[in-house]
């Protein structure tokens, strides 16, 4: 019996080079025969059935649970040459079916309550936090580095986007800061730095606010920065500025009103917020099934188009808009490359299975944001137009200005005209 992959592969995969070898030991060869030659192997006939059912989800699980390997290549090389190959040809009726069935499921998938955002954030961030140290930088900043060149490191990279934040911020001494989302509090330390000012910083992930007050202490921050265990829906008090990177695609689009009023309730009036965030070029869509079961349950990435009305209804105004497009595949591609040269010591800490799984993830995220749809987006957001320098230049200068101090103390922003 024919492999129901052989009918898969045939359908899609119109030019490279790619090699099948099914669980009979069968081999058959796809493609125009151009580019890296990429060859894959099943192991049983129902990982094949599952892979040709349903291949968004089903190749991670196969490659998770060690039912398809990649014998030459890599998966990151398998994922590029299929997406290369997808975007060129129409999907099937019963792809097409399985796309709005979930575009349907959507919204139910993305019910994020105060309980239900605690258990997703969990899931993701409450693993052994060494595992974190062998691809993050030693900051152990999770979101999209900065590149302001191609010769910059991931060090460099991230150490750009704080800085990159801090001058959209406008930190001057005696502000008081909320990070939304602090993460292992790498950027509420930065600001601190910067300026004498008052952080808060919020998480939902008790492994991150434990690593966080830890490092706080450490570094004689411990009096000017604080992080707590919240929701941000229950904060109550007014900031003077708000920054979140990296947690609005765990907000659910169910809850962007909520969000942004939020947003808008804590903020002063002559306040400044900025939300760095993942985003789409084409609209609204759906979650990648993989990324949403064994990742980031309840994650969703956003479309401008979804963001923006709830911006305007929570009475914000946008202030400024910037796009990143291929800074995050360059960053995955750092974490992706220092996950593998590390592997051992992550089977060490989480099994194989859980190695490939990763693997696949980071691989699979960075193709996205390589070949596909996927883009960094940060809204800079104020209540008062002229919160803010009337142009861009207060940005630019002060960015100049951090780089070439050592130390990178922030001098107080020029007031708004």
């Amino acid at each position: 019996m024919p492999s129901p992959m052989m009918k898969l592969f045939g359908y899609a995969v119109r030019h490279g080079a790619l090699r099948f070898v099914d669980h009979t030991g069968h081999e058959s060869v796809f493609g125009d025969g151009t580019g890296k030659q990429v060859t894959c192997r099943t192991t049983d006939l129902a990982t094949e059935f599952k892979i040709s059912a349903d291949p968004t989800l089903a190749i991670g699980e196969a490659y998770m649970d060690g039912g398809l390997t990649v014998e030459q290549g890599t998966i990151y090389d398998l994922i590029i040459l299929l997406m290369d190959n997808v975007r060129e040809v129409e999907p099937t009726l019963w792809m097409r079916a399985l796309e709005r069935m979930r575009w349907m499921l959507r919204r139910a998938q993305q019910l994020n309550s105060i309980g239900g955002s605690s258990r997703n954030v969990r899931h993701h961030y409450d693993i052994d936090g060494r595992i974190y140290d062998l691809f993050l930088d030693s900051d152990r900043q999770y979101s999209c580095g900065y590149f302001t060149s191609d010769h910059v490191d991931l060090e460099e990279a991230q150490l750009a986007k704080k800085r990159h934040l801090a001058v959209k911020l406008a930190i001057e001494d005696g502000q008081k800061i909320l990070d939304i989302g602090s993460g292992w509090g790498g950027l509420g330390l930065y600001l601190a730095k910067l300026a004498d000012v008052s952080v808060t910083g919020i998480t939902l992930s008790p492994e991150q606010l434990g690593y966080s007050q830890r490092r706080a202490m450490d570094e004689g921050l411990d009096g000017s920065v604080v992080f707590q265990l919240e929701d941000y829906r229950k904060l109550a008090g007014a900031f003077d500025r708000i920054v979140s990177v990296g947690m609005f695609e765990h907000v659910g689009v169910n809850h962007y009103s909520d969000y942004f009023a939020k947003i808008a309730e804590l903020l002063s009036e002559d306040g400044v917020a900025v939300v760095h965030s993942i985003g789409r070029f084409d609209g609204p869509g759906i979650a990648n099934p993989f990324i949403r079961r064994y990742i980031f349950p309840g994650g969703y990435i956003p479309a401008l188009s979804e963001v923006l009305p709830s911006v305007e209804r929570a009475g914000l105004f946008v202030s400024d808009v910037e796009v990143w497009r291929l800074h995050y595949a360059k960053t995955l591609r750092n974490w992706r490359e220092r996950f593998v040269r590390n592997w051992q010591k992550a089977v060490d800490l989480k099994g194989e299975k859980f190695c490939r799984m990763w693997e696949f993830y980071l691989a699979g995220s960075e193709a996205a944001f390589r070949y596909q749809n996927l883009m960094v987006f940060q809204l800079q957001l104020v209540k008062r137009l002229d919160a803010l320098p009337l142009t861009r230049d207060y940005m630019l200068d002060t960015e100049r200005r951090l780089r070439s101090q050592k130390r990178e103390h922030l001098s107080v922003v020029p007031a708004a005209e």
